[in-house]
């Protein structure tokens, strides 16, 4: 007789083991009493979801659960926040509720990440727009156009996403841009798209779509103070490029 039925790690009795809950852990490796005890800095990602997720599945510890939703996603929060709300739902273990969830997470640190710039700082360059608008759209998936618009002293009285496409393309409306513009009584206008790819090398229909906002604000005495293609990381700016 073998005892290939026992798994590994059981001793060889009966009846088997099976995966520990939280409660049947010790109680400095659970996550809410290891938060109570040393502060949430010594929590791994996965155990900080687990504290705001709570409750996992029959058979699936909520730990182990949240160990499964970051390894299913390289342990990388980036590639987590460019989850549809479909393909979240697909991860064993979270359905309705714990995808929303997640989502809120993540739009609490992407305010939080926006939040340290003040409403009323005026834009003095081109990387004071990147940090404006990295934590919005530079990690999406799809393609996203939006306009800041402008007063005299280049504070930002409006913000407007235009269009929202696919993952390598999207349809910029000039009218929708010059009539938010001149709706808000706009004195300057900057242009904002993300590259899903991580590229910042502007595509032929970039500099198509640059040419055509600029000659309507020329057009209407608006001043167009740049373009900026946008990713998590990097930008690329019309305007420091010389090609406004």
């Amino acid at each position: 007789m073998t005892n290939d039925h026992i798994p590994t790690g059981c001793p060889d009795s009966s009846p088997p083991c099976h995966p520990r809950t939280v409660k049947e852990m010790d109680p400095d490796q659970q996550p809410r009493e290891k938060a109570e005890k040393f502060g949430c800095g010594v929590l791994s990602i996965p155990e900080l979801w687990a504290l705001i997720l709570r409750v996992g599945t029959p058979g699936m510890p909520i730990t182990e659960l949240c160990r499964a939703l970051m390894r299913d996603n390289d342990n990388s929060l980036h590639k987590l926040e460019r989850r549809t709300r479909a393909e979240l739902r697909g991860i064993k273990g979270i359905g309705i509720t714990k995808s929303i969830q997640v989502e809120a997470v993540i739009e609490l640190i992407k305010r939080y990440c926006t939040e340290e710039i003040p409403a009323n700082e005026p834009i003095r360059s081109s990387n004071d727009i990147f940090e404006r608008m990295r934590h919005t759209i530079g990690n999406l998936d799809h393609e996203e156009v939006w306009i800041l618009l402008l007063n005299r002293r280049n504070q930002i009285i409006k913000n407007y996403k235009l269009t929202s496409g696919s993952s390598t393309a999207s349809i910029f409306d000039l009218k929708k841009a010059l009539k938010f513009a001149i709706i808000e009584n706009a004195e300057g206008i900057i242009m904002v798209h993300n590259h899903p790819s991580g590229g910042t090398v502007p595509s032929p229909q970039d500099d198509k779509i640059t040419r055509d906002l600029k000659n309507g604000c020329d057009f209407l005495g608006l001043r167009m103070l740049d373009h900026v293609i946008v990713t998590n990381c990097a930008f690329f700016s019309y305007n420091d490029n010389g090609k406004l």
